[in-house]
């Protein structure tokens, strides 16, 4: 028994190798190169940021979830200077939703200009973040696209995602992933807000309902 349990382990130990190395798993949040969620950011990693002092992190974690970066930024603006926002969106950042996201956000990315909006804007509807990949590695290099990725994301299908879509989500890890996966199919929004609010609070379930979709 104990040698038949050791290699179904190893079984799907290989198979999910197989998966990671080959691509065939697809996040939908964008791979994250240090670039810091402010939602979900612990208090020293926040203080560790430039030009955030105690009293600005203390904001941040009373009014946090920022379901939007305009909302961030809003609040952020009060105290700090435009170049000192674009020095700290280089660390933080609230994820934008590809296919939502307005021109005014879009802007926010670090570097940034009218013409990569036009782009950014141009291949609506994103299915996935292989396409945003492909559309805007036209422009820029890989290293550009891949810097730009960190900030954005394509809303995963609530019904249809993989484990490795639904784990891409900042914050949620195994447990949240079986309670997400426990109420398949869901019939409409209202019902993913019900039942994942048996597991997180209302502001929780707000900041994971961002990164899904029904569509």
């Amino acid at each position: 028994m104990n040698l038949l349990r050791s290699l179904m382990f190893a079984t799907i130990t290989s198979l999910a190798l197989v998966a990671i190395f080959t691509g065939s798993i697809e996040g939908q949040v964008g791979r994250q190169q240090g670039l810091l969620d402010p939602n979900i950011a612990g208090e020293k990693e926040l203080l560790a940021l430039p030009h955030l002092n105690a009293t600005i992190v203390k904001g941040i974690m009373e009014r946090r979830p920022f379901l939007s970066m305009t909302d961030l930024n809003a609040f952020l603006s009060q105290s700090l200077k435009q170049e000192q926002l674009a020095e700290l969106y280089a660390k933080t950042f609230v994820h934008l939703n590809l296919n939502t996201a307005s021109r005014e956000e879009i802007l926010l990315i670090p570097g940034m200009g009218n013409r990569m909006v036009r782009e950014f804007l141009e291949y609506r509807p994103y299915k996935t973040l292989t396409q945003f990949r492909k559309e805007i590695g036209k422009y820029v290099d890989e290293k550009e696209v891949a810097r730009l990725e960190q900030y954005v994301f394509v809303p995963i299908n609530l019904n249809t995602a993989t484990d490795a879509d639904i784990l891409s989500i900042p914050g949620l890890g195994p447990r949240m992933l079986r309670e997400f996966k426990e109420y398949r199919p869901y019939q409409n929004i209202e019902q993913f807000r019900k039942e994942i609010g048996k597991y997180v609070n209302a502001k929780e379930v707000a900041r994971l309902e961002r990164y899904v979709t029904l569509n």
